[in-house]
């Protein structure tokens, strides 16, 4: 997609008035109360709670099977449910068919009909309402201006390349002015350098139109760069929301802070509280967090680290944690050198730097280094399980 601005676009749109004005906002988008779904005896999701905000990008994650593309099926209309309510901005829509909600879904492998030039594909979901001809044709005009597809427009889906069949599939979907637009993993189809170029546009394009935008990915540099809140979910139930920078440095649950960003788990038991500082006995050693819960000597807790959080010395340098550590092994990742180095007790800990490659070959595979971060920098979570 062009780097053209969009909104330049959108207001030439606008002063041609081919398409109607939005519509009018309400507090909440979408809500999803007590969501049950069940395959025979299988539960595959279990009372979910969402409300999404209007004009919001929230960003679905987890791992496969987790039921984040079953959720986004039930909001379209897809699938059913075995208790629960779907509600489109205070409207219950549970029981009505997909052909009359108005939830249009982006689908991974785009979905366009090859049979038919770009303009007839954005156009088809108009051509089955109750749209005239005359009404039709400047609609699409005014969108493909939005998504700069005009030269594109009697071009057949094969003569297109990938980031052009994505803003094709865009464009049809809006094109019925929905109130929130359903993505499922999108990009994967794309290139990496066309995915990054994409995030950028697929955002600034949202924000112009002023609807949710309800997104799964797997990818967690798109969720984190695109959406204002990430829902976070495992095995059919939702683990954390959040605000990106919420689930990066306050992960709620162990598989939170082990699915999401890099970072270190060290169990431990709690072996002294004062007014400022948790101490916890680890195997690897005693380990030290900021005292901000409620935690007593005997408990069971998880010290978190995030690994871009950690310094890698020859020597012990004057830091209230260190950890004696063998490197094993270093992974240039452009503008990071990731290092992976086993304790004493045979943990695998990961450390993030941003430095050159040039700096990682100069320690040397199995060198005895030392691992050192600030208290501040330890998040505490309960017990495992």
């Amino acid at each position: 997609m062009s780097h053209a601005s969009i909104a330049q676009t959108t207001a030439q749109a606008t002063a041609q008035t081919t398409l109607a004005s939005p519509i009018p906002m309400t507090t909440t988008d979408l809500e999803l109360c007590q969501i049950a779904k069940c395959y025979g005896q299988q539960q595959v999701l279990h009372d979910i709670n969402l409300s999404v905000k209007a004009g919001e990008f929230v960003a679905i994650m987890g791992p496969s099977g987790c039921g984040k593309t079953t959720l986004l099926n039930i909001i379209a209309g897809l699938e059913g449910i075995s208790t629960g309510a779907v509600r489109l901005r205070g409207q219950d829509i549970t029981r009505l068919p997909v052909n009359q909600r108005n939830t249009p879904m982006v689908w991974q492998h785009f979905a366009l009909f090859p049979h038919l030039t770009v303009r007839q594909n954005i156009a088809f979901g108009l051509t089955l309402g109750k749209h005239r001809q005359r009404e039709i044709a400047p609609k699409v005009q005014t969108m493909a201006g939005l998504m700069h597809l005009e030269e594109l427009l009697d071009r057949r889906i094969s003569q297109l390349s990938g980031g052009q069949k994505q803003r094709v599939a865009i464009a049809r979907a809006l094109i019925t002015e929905p109130p929130i637009l359903l993505l499922d993993e999108p990009m994967s189809a794309l290139d990496p350098h066309l995915r990054v170029r994409m995030q950028g546009e697929l955002k600034r394009l949202q924000q112009t139109l002023g609807i949710a935008f309800i997104y799964v990915t797997h990818n967690q540099n798109e969720a984190f760069s695109m959406a204002d809140r990430i829902v976070v979910m495992n095995q059919g139930r939702i683990e954390q929301v959040g605000t990106p920078a919420e689930i990066y440095t306050q992960p709620a649950t162990h598989f939170v802070a082990e699915f999401v960003g890099n970072n270190n788990l060290f169990d431990g038991t709690v072996i002294e509280v004062n007014a400022t500082t948790v101490t916890v006995q680890c195997p690897q050693g005693k380990i030290y967090a900021h005292s901000e819960q409620n935690h007593a000597p005997g408990d069971r807790v998880t010290a978190v680290v995030p690994a871009d959080r950690l310094r890698l010395t020859p020597q012990p340098v004057p830091a209230q944690n260190i950890i004696q550590a063998s490197l094993r092994g270093c992974e240039f990742m452009g503008s990071q050198v990731i290092y992976w180095l086993e304790t004493a007790t045979g943990y695998e800990v990961k450390v993030m730097r941003q430095e050159a490659f040039s700096d990682s070959l100069a320690l040397p595979i199995n060198a005895e280094l030392y691992l050192s971060w600030e208290t501040e920098d330890t998040m505490l979570l309960g017990e495992r399980g």
